[in-house]
């Protein structure tokens, strides 16, 4: 193991996609489960998402999902990856959060993202529009003044239990995501690992300019990407496939299916759009055998220069998957990798 991977964290963030054949509630009963599995693993974080109204996606309320699998496990950290602030009010967020930490404290993450509504009908249904996600910095301010009592939105109006609570922050990066979690002194989140010359670019720039506030002293960088690990490069590239034909075929039908095995995809009648889509879903991700993935990673994280490496890998055979965190987490040197399990 490199000195360079040893000094990175590594973190999980579960999308609770569906699978063809199994429906929502089982997604969720997966996530929970997968969390007890990453944690004995020893995986530092335990990230879920939030996505209203997408098919092929169960998580809708990350932080109630976040209460199950912090009651499921017992030492890894918790939270959101993110909670999509201008889809809700600060002071509801606070309060939930502050539920969280009170429940399980010292476990907790608040990760907080721009984005809004998945399509106009969603957005609607939510009470939103676009132009919210341009407020997300005065949000992002409220919603930490509801925890250090510096609100001045909602005079003589308290967040209960959130008030003196300490639940750490982070802004996943989406447009001038890096600039406002500079200007706010937080933790970034940002991805991917493909896509490496944006990230570096952005994470440049967040370091220049990051301002220490009472939340965070230095810049602290989580690159969030996808990583398969197996016994052979074959088998690490046949977990990227599901995921590449989801992202192709909502992208050409406005429609986001469940997980679908990879040999099923193979024999698909795509058209020239679809593939070309589908192709390029396939690349640039970090994946092969451990020995592949540690060199691969040795250079995402030079490049990067992150703190956290947050793994979001999703793919049709859950014990393939399991297999690629338990491959990742030798790579990794974590205290559970070669443990029984």
């Amino acid at each position: 193991m490199s000195s360079l991977i040893a000094s990175a964290r590594f973190s999980v963030l579960d999308r609770s996609r569906t699978r063809e054949g199994q429906d929502g509630p089982q997604a969720l009963r997966d996530t929970v489960r997968l969390a007890q599995e990453v944690e004995a693993l020893g995986y530092h974080r335990f990230w879920v998402s939030e996505h209203h109204g997408v098919p092929g996606v169960a998580g809708s309320a990350p932080t109630v999902l976040a209460a199950a699998v912090a009651a499921a496990t017992r030492t890894i950290r918790v939270g959101t990856g993110g909670v999509m602030l201008p889809n809700h009010q600060p002071l509801v967020v606070a309060e939930q959060f502050g539920v969280l930490e009170s429940l399980f404290p010292g476990r907790i993450d608040m990760g907080l993202g721009r984005s809004v509504g998945f399509t106009d009908g969603i957005r609607r249904a939510l009470g939103r529009d676009k132009e919210d996600a341009g407020d997300f910095a005065a949000q992002l301010e409220e919603l930490l003044g509801w925890f250090d009592g510096t609100q001045s939105a909602h005079p003589r109006v308290r967040a209960r239990p959130s008030e003196g609570l300490r639940v750490p922050p982070y802004v996943l990066a989406t447009g001038e995501g890096a600039e406002i979690a500079a200007a706010a002194g937080l933790p970034l989140v940002i991805g991917d690992l493909k896509g490496r010359s944006k990230v570096v670019a952005a994470v440049e720039r967040y370091r220049a300019a990051f301002r220490p506030s009472a939340w965070a002293e230095e810049p602290y960088v989580v690159v969030a990407g996808t990583v398969a690990v197996a016994e052979s490069e074959e088998e690490a590239a046949r977990l990227l496939i599901p995921e590449a034909w989801s992202l192709a075929y909502s992208r050409t039908k406005g429609d986001f299916p469940p997980l679908t095995p990879p040999e099923r995809i193979a024999g698909l009648a795509m058209t020239p759009k679809q593939r070309e889509l589908y192709e390029a879903g396939l690349r640039g991700h970090v994946h092969g055998t451990e020995e592949q993935v540690r060199d691969a990673l040795e250079v995402a994280v030079k490049e990067t220069g992150a703190d956290e490496v947050l793994v979001t890998t999703s793919t049709y055979d859950r014990s393939a998957l399991v297999d690629s965190y338990r491959r990742l987490a030798r790579v990794a040197g974590l205290a559970g990798a070669d443990e029984p399990h």
